[in-house]
């Protein structure tokens, strides 16, 4: 891993972009479900980048780093069942529907495979101070 961080990730460049089409779509959504289905949805997709993120800052610490991924997942698979409301609403077409549900079963393969080899992701030693 080189000094770019989780921006690098494939997963976290994934989950990004899958949480900006949510957006964009989601802006179709009627207005009633501002406060429920739309807000929902945001925030779960965007979940899952954030702990991407926060995973990736804890690496140092296996378990710390499988537990963020592993929240990111549960982020993942609720975002999944926010996209099968949303077509089965009429806010999202099928096609989009599917388009989106399969980079998130893609982005929580990888989640599974990171949590299962923490090593490839693993920093040898603690961050140290800056000598005064």
């Amino acid at each position: 891993m080189s000094n770019q961080g989780y921006k690098e990730l494939i997963v976290y460049k994934k989950s990004y972009d899958a949480a900006m089409s949510i957006f964009n779509e989601s802006k179709l959504f009627p207005k009633e479900e501002i406060y429920s289905l739309t807000d929902q949805i945001r925030r779960s997709s965007r979940s899952v980048c954030a702990n991407i993120s926060e995973a990736y800052r804890k690496r140092i610490y296996p378990k710390h780093f499988i537990s963020k991924l592993s929240d990111s997942d549960g982020e993942c698979a609720e975002t999944m069942v926010h996209l099968d409301f949303a077509r089965d609403c009429g806010y999202l077409k099928e096609e989009k529907h599917k388009l989106i549900t399969e980079e998130y079963l893609q982005i929580g393969k990888m989640l599974g495979s990171m949590m299962r080899t923490p090593e490839k992701f693993s920093v040898n030693k603690l961050p140290t101070a800056p000598a005064n």
